[in-house]
């Protein structure tokens, strides 16, 4: 059984959905163990032990390559080792595994950290700063676009075959509106949105967890939790 300790995030996501599209079943196959990060769950020691950067998701496979337990952190780590375990979603020749490659570091170089901070500065800051909502509004805009181009000349985003740069793209964009944007204006990833959404992999996937996650509270404790003091601590 494959522990994964996550959330219901986008990061979170594209593991749960990853782990449904190989074939792996929740509740059967692997387990999902709730991080509630709005409560901290995240420095908790036994967490820490797994995912020392203190971030969901992080997994335990107890059947490693080389049949030892591994741990793993970081989302993007998490999909390749997953793709490389059910030899799924990843291709096999070095060209094509290379342009997979290149935009999964895509989304966790610019989509992830981009989106995150326009929904940041949108929705979760305590003052509303002109510039600084503009300023990732705009970026937010730029990646759709170049998302955009990419899929006017192929199916997926790294050519004609689903792949992890498919399922690490996907849950960031489920929030578009949030992020100032109108999918309607972005013609080609809409059509692409509507087809990975589409997957029952990928409807089973981000239904793992929301039931416990609760609309986020703006009040002190949880900004401290999440925003504050608290993330800057030596452990």
């Amino acid at each position: 059984m494959i522990d994964v300790y996550s959330w219901a995030t986008p990061n979170g996501h594209k593991v749960h959905i990853m782990l449904e599209e190989c074939g792996y079943r929740l509740g059967r196959d692997w387990t999902a163990h709730p991080v509630n990060i709005g409560k901290g769950d995240q420095f908790e020691a036994h967490f820490l032990k797994i995912s020392p950067n203190n971030k969901i998701p992080a997994m335990v496979d107890p059947n490693g390559p080389d049949g030892k337990p591994i741990s793993l952190f970081e989302s993007g780590a998490i999909l390749f080792y997953l793709a490389a375990k059910a030899g799924k979603f990843l291709p096999k020749s070095d060209r094509a595994k290379y342009e997979v490659l290149q935009w999964v570091m895509f989304q966790m170089g610019g989509v992830g950290p981009m989106l995150g901070q326009n929904h940041h500065f949108r929705i979760y800051a305590p003052e509303k700063i002109e510039y600084a909502i503009n300023r990732y509004t705009n970026e937010a805009k730029r990646l759709y676009g170049v998302m955009d181009r990419q899929l006017a000349t192929s199916k997926f985003m790294a050519g004609n075959t689903y792949s992890i740069a498919d399922i690490a793209i996907f849950p960031w964009l489920r929030n578009w509106q949030n992020q100032g944007i109108e999918l309607a204006n972005y013609p080609h990833l809409k059509k692409w949105f509507e087809l990975i959404a589409a997957r029952p992999a990928v409807q089973r996937g981000v239904e793992v967890l929301t039931d416990l996650r609760k609309p986020f509270q703006h009040d002190d404790k949880a900004h401290e939790v999440l925003f504050g003091s608290t993330q800057y601590k030596s452990r």
